[in-house]
């Protein structure tokens, strides 16, 4: 954890904040430090009534209400070890077999890994599909947006790092990525503190080959990332300028308080950049909290789009003026060397208005 953001961006307890009490964290205890970068220790709530503590383990700062769950939860990702060779992972992969939550995870890295930094991966395969979907989308979402506003920049659901990276390479402001899977804000954290990307990719089955090869970004030290949920986000309103969210929303499992909690994140004139395939599962979302995707009798005929579009323009999940938008852009999904997965995404960008009445 950069004691740069934590300083400027001044958290507060999840815990506290949902009992509409602003109570700031403060650094508690620190077990291992480098400069200015906490790599372990716990940050502390300064409310006497709370004293509730948070850990910061691998640079990354965990500030969630339900910490005993996440946790729970996470536990495969938190302890996962880093010193397995390909060898050892490959015999431990058989063992546990497809499905498994072993299995799982590493589907999840080598999915995203690909996409994120495949492109500076020497052992590249050439065809289609290439890696960098979500880079092209953010270059467009960013040239639609332009200018950006001055202040902090928050990515929400930054999974593996990269979009935060490219963020960062435009500007002066600080940048903040904030997931709820450890695993993916490890390896984001070991391109940030190492240079380094490590992850396996997924050949066929539960065959992977581990790659490991150097990167390099700039103004990669004005990024910093946090284990944080964006439905309860440990901050106080208006504290950023623009807030990221790719392929979040239909991930969410209340997406239209997640666009609520957003708006109360930004600065007036703040803007959201988002995109989404609509691609929702009820193991994700709860199907009452679809935006669009049923009621196809009904005034949006179950379109995701104009339930979207409704939702920012009628003021429900706060003042927003929408700017533009792009309807269908092309995102791959890598799921292993003979299959992959192409979703149109819908991109949106959008301004937070001065005033709630302002349409």
């Amino acid at each position: 954890m950069r004691l740069r953001h934590f300083q400027a961006l001044n958290p507060i307890c999840p815990v506290c904040a949902a009992a509409n009490r602003a109570s700031p964290l403060s650094v508690g205890t620190v077990v291992r430090q480098v400069q200015d970068d906490i790599l372990e220790g716990v940050l502390l709530c300064s409310e006497p009534f709370c004293q509730r503590e948070y850990p910061i383990l691998d640079g990354i700062p965990v500030i969630v209400a339900n910490l005993r769950s996440y946790v729970s939860d996470q536990l495969l990702g938190i302890y996962a070890r880093q010193d397995v060779s390909p060898v050892l992972e490959s015999l431990l992969g058989d063992c546990c077999g497809p499905q498994s939550s072993f299995d799982q995870l590493r589907q999840q890295l080598s999915i995203y890994a690909w996409d994120h930094y495949g492109e500076g991966d020497p052992d590249l395969a050439e065809g289609a599909p290439q890696p960098g979907s979500m880079l092209r989308c953010l270059e467009v979402g960013q040239q639609l947006a332009a200018p950006l506003p001055a202040g902090p920049l928050l990515d929400v659901g930054c999974a593996v790092g990269r979009s935060s990276l490219a963020l960062a390479s435009g500007g002066e402001e600080l940048v903040l990525g904030i997931d709820l899977n450890f695993a993916m804000l490890r390896l984001a954290s070991e391109v940030l503190r190492r240079g380094v990307v490590r992850y396996s990719r997924r050949r066929v089955g539960v065959v992977y080959d581990r790659r490991e090869f150097p990167v390099a970004f700039p103004q990669a030290d004005r990024v910093d990332f946090w284990a944080c949920d964006a439905a309860a986000p440990p901050f106080p309103p208006g504290r950023f300028a623009l807030a990221l969210a790719m392929n979040v929303l239909d991930c969410s499992a209340d997406p239209a308080h997640l666009l609520a909690a957003t708006a109360q994140l930004l600065r007036p004139a703040g803007k959201l950049i988002l995109t989404t395939p609509y691609d929702w599962s009820p193991h994700a979302t709860p199907f009452e909290s679809w935006l669009g995707g049923h009621s196809q009798r009904a005034h949006a005929r179950g379109a995701s789009e104009t339930v979207l579009r409704d939702l920012l323009l009628g003021g429900d999940v706060g003042a927003w003026k929408p700017i533009a938008e792009q309807a269908n852009l092309s995102w791959w999904v890598r799921l292993h060397d003979r299959s992959a997965m192409h979703y149109r995404v819908h991109l949106v960008v959008a301004e937070k208005s001065h005033d709630r009445g302002s349409r």
